[in-house]
């Protein structure tokens, strides 16, 4: 539960922040401060800090994809509304289920199958169903599709390295592997942006974005799967879009059309039918994250 309520209120923390740095140099800020918490967290449990030789080509590949995720998950959430962002990118596991079944990774399942299918339903009612008034938030909800669809591909292909050496361990490395990319990315911005004028709220947004939404909570939710199990932990990152879409009432005044309710409602009971599929809980370490996170 407290991973996703981190995960969640993360929507409504970067949207203010985004307010008043730029995108980029957001990006560049906060990921050498998770990058410096996960190497924290490796020593402090005894974990090997650096892959081996062999691996690094695997690191730096899926480095790369993080990159690709992320610049696109900080560009659609500085467009779009916050708790579109949260709905949209908690269809990440329909896509990871596509994904796997084009690829023959798993079998096709027809509960699966029609689960996938809600949950499309309920993303179109959450993208078009926004106020007119903030039309402007469609061409963030869309690449905000995009970002889920990279998220994915990103889990499907990690997931033979994750399984060999530990999730923790995977996520640190691909992590330290993106961040020098995010920060060449964010540079220009960076020089651009008058930091005199940053208040002490978004330095904060910052550090929440870097330390807890990427490090501590990943820590968090690995520990969890280890006791409960993958597919029950599964069940409590289904809040995470509802904890966004209540912050973002709150906090930023984000009053949900009716369609988006109704689309949130559709998504949700998509997401829960298609992992019906999964039977037993699968205690042990886990081998992908569920949902997209910041």
């Amino acid at each position: 539960m407290l991973v996703a309520v981190i995960w969640g209120l993360n929507f409504s923390v970067m949207k203010l922040g985004l307010g008043e740095i730029a995108p980029m140099a957001f990006n560049a800020l906060r990921f050498p401060f998770a990058a410096v918490t996960a190497a924290l967290m490796l020593r402090a449990q005894g974990r090997r800090m650096l892959p081996r030789p062999r691996d690094w080509p695997v690191v730096a590949a899926l480095g790369l994809l993080h990159v690709l995720y992320q610049v696109c998950f900080v560009s659609a959430l500085n467009l779009s509304l916050s708790g579109n962002a949260a709905l949209v990118l908690s269809t990440a596991p329909l896509w990871v289920m596509l994904i796997s079944v084009l690829f023959r990774f798993e079998k096709v399942n027809p509960m699966a199958l029609a689960g996938g299918a809600i949950t499309l339903g309920g993303m179109a009612l959450v993208i078009v169903g926004g106020p007119a008034e903030l039309g402007f938030s469609l061409q963030g909800d869309l690449l905000m599709v995009v970002s889920a669809v990279v998220w994915a591909v990103y889990l499907v292909l990690s997931r033979p390295a994750t399984q060999r050496h530990g999730a923790l361990e995977m996520t640190a490395w691909t992590l330290w592997a993106s961040t020098p990319p995010i920060v060449l990315l964010g540079a220009g911005d960076f020089a651009r942006m008058d930091w005199g004028s940053v208040s002490l709220a978004a330095w904060a947004s910052v550090t929440y974005a870097g330390v807890f939404t990427i490090a501590v909570a990943y820590f968090l939710w690995y520990r969890a799967v280890a006791v409960i199990g993958q597919s029950r932990a599964a069940v409590y990152v289904n809040m995470v879009p509802v904890v966004a879409l209540a912050a973002a009432w709150m906090w930023l005044g984000e009053t949900p059309a009716v369609a988006q309710v109704a689309g949130a409602a559709v998504i949700l009971s998509g997401l829960l039918i298609s992992r019906l599929r999964r039977r037993a809980p699968e205690h042990g370490r886990a081998t992908k994250a569920v949902s997209g996170t910041a």
